[in-house]
């Protein structure tokens, strides 16, 4: 299967050189009037007319059909191949606990232990680091309300 993708990969950067060069070698319509109309309808015309166009138009249409059937088989031996990323990320998280449920809003929340006032004579700043923290939103026991 290798040796098939690698053959496959070969022809397509071929048919992009030959989609370079086929584009660059065509000249411009004698009626187009500039890069406006190229984007418009003189290009669509030239591209998709009842059959007009030189060889350099008709071997554009089918290089441009080789790239991309070329590139839908390559992407659908590649994800054969490689058993799909997807399928890879799944497993991923299949392997992985579970995480921890919150508690339910109703649930009630473990209040912190007081805090003793630092003695007198004492730095306030050294305590400062012993409060414990709450979660947002529950303020400790012992604050005073507003």
């Amino acid at each position: 299967m290798i040796f098939v993708i690698g053959i496959l990969t070969f022809l397509l950067v071929l048919n992009c050189l030959l989609l370079i060069l086929l584009v660059l070698m065509q000249l411009p319509k004698k009626d187009a009037g500039g890069a406006g109309v190229a984007f418009g309808g003189g290009a669509a015309d030239a591209l998709f007319g009842a059959g007009s166009g030189n060889i350099l138009t008709q071997t554009t249409k089918w290089a441009t059909v080789v790239f991309f059937v070329l590139a839908l088989v390559l992407g659908y031996l590649q994800n054969r191949m490689h058993g799909g990323a997807a399928s890879q990320f799944e497993q991923q998280i299949q392997r992985q606990p579970a995480p921890s449920q919150p508690a339910p809003l109703g649930a009630p929340t473990p209040q912190p232990t007081p805090v003793k006032a630092p003695a007198a004579g004492t730095n306030a700043t050294t305590n400062f680091l012993a409060v414990p923290l709450t979660p947002a939103g529950n303020a400790p026991s012992n604050a005073p309300q507003k």
